[in-house]
């Protein structure tokens, strides 16, 4: 009875471990990083937040849901925070926190402000996938 247990927590073990594998990157925004990214033909998202934003908070979850999805195992998850990287927020032409903008390589292929709606962001997701 203990291989079983001790096999199937392996099992679970392994199932969890290739679900992170999966998942999309998330990295705090370095403008080479972004670039580098970009010029690699990574599907890239930027997410402009703020610790204090309900809505940003409202997002968090889903947007860790989305980035979970197998499609996304290549993109990158960008994180800039609204309040410190100003000269970022201001170069990727964002009015406020809660702007998620997505890339297909070099080229937006969406930007959402103060989305909360799973479909919807869902749907800025799978914007930066090769047709």
């Amino acid at each position: 009875m203990r291989r079983i247990a001790t096999a199937l927590s392996g099992l679970g073990l392994s199932l969890m471990l290739g679900m992170a594998a999966q998942a999309a990157e998330f990295r705090p925004f370095v403008t080479a990083d972004f670039e580098a990214a970009r010029a690699e033909g990574r599907p890239v998202i930027v997410d402009i937040a703020a610790d204090w934003c309900p809505t940003c908070k409202a997002q968090k979850p889903i947007i860790d849901a989305l980035a979970s999805e197998p499609a996304q195992d290549r993109t990158v998850i960008f994180e800039v925070d609204f309040d410190t990287q100003k000269d970022v927020v201001r170069a990727l032409g964002a009015q406020r926190q809660s702007t998620l903008i997505a890339y297909r390589g070099m080229t937006e292929t969406a930007r959402s402000v103060g989305e909360t709606r799973k479909e919807a962001l869902g749907a800025l997701f799978e914007s930066v996938l090769a047709e």
